[in-house]
């Protein structure tokens, strides 16, 4: 190379290096997070998260990247999908359902871990305390067990003459579990006899339904996570088939044709987790952001499938009701 042209491409280089630089240092400070799931996508809850983020402006694929990681409904996977995102060093992770929180919790101490979850974070040893949740966790609880009483009412209103209702939930999730405790312990005052028809595995809902139709309840509840939210046509085609009054935990059941939903919005709270999400991206320590309960609740009425199934929604109910689809 001639002495003007060397001379010459030192000087570009030279003039190019710091926009290089420049661009490299900035691709490196664009934040990167996990999202782990128990379920498959498309998952409408997810989406209200990703939504939360660009409300707040970040936009994926431009200033966050996120990296996804679905079990689609396997329990046992998801302990190695948590050490695939600790391992690619992400800024924090999201992630819900107590069987994902706990193998995020064995994976990392380190990595900010932000929650969604409709079990007792406390009870299941999530976190030491809502006001303080310590660690490397913090996140959005529902308390669905302290909503059975009210689900139980709506049920018996809807249905006068209720008496037995059986009683859906995954086995295999600790969180369930206490649910499932804390259910039974309120349909006794209110004059329910709750029929446990728990799972182990999915593949158990054939003899649970089997059982169902030869000792039929008046009335169904379920308490839904991941796995069993990956079932919901399943299950709503029997409740549709065997005529039975059901009530569930959010609304998407009530949408895909479940008959009556009450909770905590759960779109709103996903979002209320990508602010969460936005604390911690900007320094916060989850130890020292208390875990947040729900703040909207409610009510779902499928009116459609009310007629199919022969029942009456009380105009009292209906007045309540926050969504009715008809």
């Amino acid at each position: 190379m001639k002495k003007g042209t060397l001379t010459l491409f030192i000087s570009a280089t030279l003039v190019l290096a710091p926009a290089y630089l420049a661009h490299a240092q900035k691709q490196a400070s664009i934040p990167r997070i996990g999202v782990l799931l128990l379920g498959a996508p498309p998952n409408a809850n997810l989406d209200a998260f990703v939504q939360g983020l660009r409300e707040l402006g970040y936009i994926e694929g431009k200033n966050i990247l996120i990296e996804y990681r679905f079990a689609e409904g396997k329990a046992d996977r998801l302990p190695e999908l948590a050490t695939e995102l600790v391992q690619l060093k992400v800024d924090a992770i999201f992630t819900t359902g107590t069987p994902a929180i706990f193998a995020l919790k064995q994976a990392t101490k380190t990595i900010p871990i932000v929650f969604f979850s409709t079990s007792d974070p406390i009870g299941t040893g999530v976190v030491a305390s809502l006001a303080h949740p310590g660690g490397n966790i913090t996140g959005i609880s529902v308390l669905a067990s302290e909503l059975w009483p009210k689900r139980l009412e709506l049920l018996k209103e809807i249905s006068p003459k209720l008496s037995r209702v059986a009683m859906l939930w995954n086995k295999g999730n600790a969180g369930m579990a206490l649910e499932a405790k804390a259910t039974q312990e309120v349909a006794g005052p209110l004059g329910v006899a709750l029929q446990d028809r728990g799972v182990k595995d999915p593949n158990e809902l054939d003899v649970v339904f089997a059982v169902m139709t030869k000792d039929r309840p008046d009335g169904f509840l379920a308490l839904m996570d991941p796995v069993l939210n990956s079932y919901q046509k399943r299950i709503l085609d029997f409740l549709a088939q065997n005529r039975l009054p059901a009530i569930f935990e959010n609304r998407t059941w009530v949408e895909a044709g479940g008959l009556i939903s009450y909770g905590a919005n759960y779109a709103d709270a996903h979002r209320r987790a990508a602010a969460l999400m936005d604390k911690i991206l900007k320094g916060a320590k989850p130890a020292d952001i208390p875990v947040e309960q729900p703040t909207k609740f409610e009510l779902a009425i499928n009116l459609k499938t009310a007629k199919q199934i022969g029942v009456t929604i009380p105009p009292d109910v209906l007045a309540q009701a926050d969504k009715v689809i008809k």
